[in-house]
């Protein structure tokens, strides 16, 4: 069974300066037990051990936003847990960024229910649990990206004329080689400083 874990962040602040930036909600999907699961800034405790036990964690432009802002609340390092940043991997193969919602659309025909804006406003009027079933439909829509892509090697972009495109994709791990450095024998990701 797979320990990989699909996350997405919403956040508070000046999205121009990420210095700023608070997280509010925390979603994860757990595919080692087919789980949805939220956590809110106080609540960021409880997902530390989660993520340090994951194969690997995914997500969607993680590598320059989530794992930035999350890191400041983690006494360890996040950077040395196996990811996978689909935004990252696709600009690597079209040489273009797309947003979540347009590389849905012209995959899967799928739509995320609102954005990050919306979300924030949502926060300040104390609609928490609107934040959290927005965070949690974007993860499952970045997890059925991932999970077409990882299956047929493709996803699909529009292009400014409404053409579909296909590219190509390589979701796979890294595999790393017994005894090379950097290999977690326990299959646990020990990035607490001790």
């Amino acid at each position: 069974m797979s320990r990989e874990i699909i996350f997405d962040i919403e956040t508070i602040g000046d999205i121009r300066d990420l210095s700023t930036m608070k997280v509010t909600v925390v979603s994860i999907y757990q595919y080692e037990n087919d789980s949805y699961r939220s956590f809110e800034e106080h609540e960021l405790g409880e997902l530390w051990s989660i993520l340090e036990r994951g194969e690997r964690i995914i997500g969607y432009n993680s590598a320059h936003f989530d794992v930035p802002i999350l890191n400041r609340y983690y006494t360890g390092d996040l950077t040395v847990i196996p990811h996978l940043d689909m935004l990252k991997m696709i600009k690597e193969s079209v040489g273009k960024r797309f947003k979540l919602n347009d590389v849905a659309q012209a995959t899967l025909q799928i739509e995320k229910s609102a954005d990050g804006l919306i979300a924030m406003e949502w926060f300040k009027q104390g609609k928490v649990d609107l934040v959290k079933e927005y965070c949690e439909q974007d993860v499952k829509v970045t997890k059925e990206l991932y999970d077409f892509g990882r299956k047929n090697k493709m996803l699909y972009y529009p292009t400014l004329t409404g053409e579909i495109m296909p590219f190509a994709v390589n979701f796979e791990p890294v595999v790393v080689a017994s005894g090379e450095a950097g290999q977690q024998p326990t299959g646990i990701n020990l990035t607490l400083p001790f």
